[in-house]
């Protein structure tokens, strides 16, 4: 499993990615987004796989609904604020070592569930935008 530092540093590369999107939209440029909606649709493939292989249970969360998704975080939040304390008091190494692995493993999968969401949410973006070209383009050759 990577670091926490590089997972956080993918998530970075990927919202650097929908700032691009966005850019290609405002500058209408249909080929980019076509490009971009491409990569994303195999991009969510590839992190759908990956989220279902290591973390069955967000995937029942994402179909759930966002809101699930949301109370599950809270509770993985205020789990993790437990365990903050009880590792205060914790004395004992090797059982502190198996609580920081569980947690680094909560915040690995948190951020892979972010990725896979960052990356739905700019599918969605850009075919919303293609949809939208299409529509004025058969408007203005009507």
């Amino acid at each position: 499993m990577k670091p926490l530092s590089e997972q956080l540093q993918d998530l970075s590369q990927r919202a650097k990615k929908i700032e691009n999107s966005a850019t290609a939209l405002r500058e209408k440029n249909q080929a980019e987004l076509e490009r971009r909606r491409n990569q994303l649709e195999s991009d969510v493939k590839s992190t759908g796989l990956k989220i279902e292989a290591s973390a069955a249970e967000a995937k029942e969360n994402i179909r759930s609904g966002w809101a699930d998704i949301r109370n599950r975080i809270d509770k993985q939040l205020a789990g993790a604020r437990t365990k903050i304390e009880e590792r205060k008091a914790e004395r004992d190494l090797n059982r502190a070592e198996r609580r920081a692995q569980a947690a680094e493993d909560d915040a690995a999968d948190a951020i892979a569930l972010a990725v896979y969401v960052l990356d739905q949410a700019e599918y969605a973006v850009v075919d919303a935008a293609l949809a939208r070209a299409s529509a004025d383009n058969l408007r203005a050759a009507a």
